[in-house]
């Protein structure tokens, strides 16, 4: 059984190492390597180092569809199957007839629910109550091939994109194997998606993370939560950028202007919202590290009466 991986983030990891133990992993193909941090060193990506690991060929096209070398490379694996998960490319028809089996990609939602790039996020940030793992036999539309397998996780009321994310993404590997066996043994029946089921999950942006303190608390705390701990739900205080890792919704009434800082304590900042209030627990200011609101303000002032923007 020859499989070819194409991953590239941490979520795609624990996939490759699930394919490895059990399958004949003949190549991964990755994003080039980038830039990070403060030093902007090139780093390679995570699946890249697991990869490397294992003495296993790493292909890195800046356009795979454009890559004639990197295809004609992929006719010569002859690969049974091709395996996508997180890879940040869009394969072309030419490279979806390669594999004997076809290209499964594992998708972090219940689809048809949340195509597109950022699923787990989107699933938080609207309220959802459950999200999950869905395999599917890859087309050419951007996630609308047909459904495999699907693993469903109860979003809880104060789970983070963080503690999600990293739910989902020890599943995915598990999903996979029984996805292939399934395939192979023939008892998994393809299910087409419902279009009219669907809705977009887009690229996160930094405009995403602003706060609109005119909405309700609940909304809100589901974008605070959908955003922590990367990229962050943000807020201006007195002309600084205040980023907001935690927060719990108060259900109260309030009379006062949407922002306004109702109370400010060890337990947090208390904030008016246009329906009911939150409580900040936790936030970072420029060129600080993040703090419980209880160890900012032994240092620093959080001014009650103030007007969060």
């Amino acid at each position: 059984m020859k499989i070819v991986f194409m991953g590239t983030p941490d979520f795609a990891v624990p996939s490759l190492k699930a394919l490895i133990n059990e399958f004949e992993v003949e190549a991964v193909f990755t994003q080039p390597d980038r830039r990070k941090g403060r030093g902007k060193k090139l780093g390679m990506s995570p699946v890249k180092e697991i990869a490397i690991q294992h003495n296993i060929k790493v292909f890195q096209p800046e356009n795979l569809k454009k890559d004639n070398e990197c295809i004609e490379e992929l006719r010569n694996i002859n690969p049974d199957f091709i395996i996508v998960v997180a890879y940040g490319q869009i394969l072309s028809k030419e490279i979806l007839d390669i594999p004997k089996y076809g290209c499964i990609n594992l998708h972090a939602s219940i689809l048809p629910r949340y195509r597109g790039a950022a699923p787990i996020n989107w699933a938080i940030i609207k309220g959802e109550k459950e999200s999950g793992n869905t395999t599917m036999l890859m087309d050419e539309g951007l996630d609308t091939g047909d459904m495999l397998l699907k693993s469903v996780y109860e979003i809880k009321e104060e789970m983070t994109y963080g503690e999600l994310h990293d739910m989902i993404m020890e599943d995915g590997g598990d999903l996979l194997i029984k996805t292939i066996k399934g395939l192979l043994e023939g008892t998994i029946t393809r299910e087409k998606q419902k279009d009219g089921d669907s809705c977009y999950a887009p690229m996160l942006s930094k405009e995403t993370g602003r706060i609109n303190w005119n909405l309700d608390n609940r909304s809100i705390n589901n974008l605070i939560r959908g955003l922590s701990p990367w990229p962050l739900a943000f807020t201006t205080y007195n002309d600084e950028i205040m980023k907001i890792y935690k927060c719990k919704l108060i259900d109260e009434k309030c009379d006062n202007e949407a922002g306004y800082i109702m109370e400010v304590s060890n337990q947090g900042i208390k904030v008016a919202t246009g329906e009911g209030a939150l409580l900040i627990q936790k936030i970072q200011f420029p060129s600080k590290k993040p703090m419980l609101v209880e160890e900012y303000i032994r240092g620093n002032e959080i001014q009650k009466g103030t007007i969060l923007k």
